[in-house]
């Protein structure tokens, strides 16, 4: 049955039309050569060279399939090199969702390190509701979850990756400076917008232990989905927020952030047992 190796003597016949020559550069003997380009043309029954004791021509059949061969062998090699790639994880698509927290602070930073080392991975970034990251990430609608909650799931692994304050995020003229000029009277006084991450979230447990310190009402008078749609309103003085400190690092302007005695983690989830190569690598270099 013809093979690959069949038509790569093939193609260095075609392109030396002298048997020596292609023997010598094939690594196998004349005879042998001569029996892999007939046993070529008898399962193909074609004629692909006109050949005498001192010639050797291709015919016009030999001319046509040289080219498609030649192009077609191009094509397996891509192929083949992409395989790789993907069996070693350097390539294929990584499905990667994040919190609102992180979109304008650590996540860059981390995509860059990523893209870095593998440069023809395939990145997709999703924002989740907070019902909906644990679904995802077993269905495998995601491959890998950043998320502020440790996953007690036996299916899902996690990795904290850091820590970083909770603050409190007053408008850049607010009367609130420094932690020192927050008490209990004057921030119940204030007017809170937060965002609804889920009754059971680290976020939502975290906002209630801040509320329940500082003995003041846990509602909030506007609710968003996600923090970055908060930074404006504050902006526009119409309340404060308690968001992670990491929102702060884009240089948001208009706005105070003010360190408050509580913590937020950061994790890394990601299936138990997932052969997924691409997940193993980038699990190494955060």
């Amino acid at each position: 049955m013809m093979d690959i190796q069949q038509i790569k003597y093939f193609l260095t016949l075609a392109d030396e039309l002298h048997f020596w020559n292609t023997s010598e550069k094939v690594g196998i003997t004349q005879s042998a050569l001569s029996r892999q380009i007939m046993a070529l043309e008898s399962e193909l029954n074609l004629k692909l060279f006109y050949r005498d004791k001192r010639n050797v021509k291709l015919t016009a059949t030999g001319m046509f399939l040289k080219d498609k061969w030649q192009a077609e062998l191009i094509n397996l090699d891509i192929i083949q090199q992409q395989a790789l790639q993907i069996h070693l994880g350097e390539c294929g698509t990584l499905k990667l969702a994040y919190p609102d927290s992180l979109s304008s602070a650590v996540l860059p930073d981390m995509i860059s390190k990523i893209s870095s080392v593998f440069p023809k991975l395939k990145i997709e970034l999703l924002q989740l509701a907070y019902e909906e990251e644990e679904e995802s990430l077993k269905n495998y609608k995601i491959d890998m979850l950043f998320s502020r909650d440790i996953n007690h799931s036996p299916f899902i692994n996690s990795k904290k990756l850091s820590t970083e304050n909770l603050c409190l995020v007053v408008p850049e003229d607010h009367d609130f400076k420094t932690s020192d000029d927050i008490s209990n009277a004057n921030l119940s006084a204030q007017k809170f917008i937060l965002t609804y991450g889920g009754l059971n979230s680290s976020y939502a447990t975290l906002i209630k232990k801040v509320f329940a310190h500082y003995d003041i009402d846990s509602e909030s008078y506007i609710s968003c989905q996600f923090g970055s749609t908060i930074m404006p309103l504050i902006r526009k003085r119409l309340g404060v927020s308690i968001l992670p400190q990491s929102y702060d690092l884009n240089n948001a302007t208009g706005v105070r952030f003010i360190s408050l005695p509580f913590y937020t983690d950061l994790y890394i989830n990601w299936r138990k047992d997932d052969p997924n190569i691409i997940i193993k690598n980038v699990l190494n270099l955060i």
